[in-house]
This record gives C-alpha cells, structure tokens and sequence, in this order.
C-alpha cells in the first residue's frame, strides 16, 4: 500500500510539473505574440516624410 501512495505522490508531483511548464511555455508564447505584434504596428504607424519630396517622373521643359 505504501509504494502505490508513493507512486500516487509522485505521479501528482509530475502532473503539477508539467502544468508549470505548459504555463510557461504559454507565457514566452504570449511575450513573442506582442512583441511581433507591437513591431508589426510600429513599422505599420512609419512614414518618411522628412526631407525633400521627390517627384515620380522627371519634368518635361
């Protein structure tokens, strides 16, 4: 009887592990998600205007 509570603490113990490495995985994943997304809408939000305008086609005299 001893070594199945044994291995019921230990199988309990195993489970929790695996529930904390799931939810940290979980939160990497969520870190990287905003981070690719706070990127994605700076580069979104970027617009060059400083310096002189150019024109697209060349002027005809």
């Amino acid at each position: 009887m001893f070594e199945y509570e044994l291995h019921q603490i230990r199988s309990a113990e195993l489970r929790r592990q695996a529930a904390n490495e799931r939810l940290a995985r979980e939160a990497v994943r969520g870190a990287r998600a905003a981070r690719r997304e706070q990127a994605r809408r700076a580069a979104e939000g970027e617009v060059h205007t400083e310096g002189p305008r150019r024109h697209l086609f060349a002027r005809v005299s």
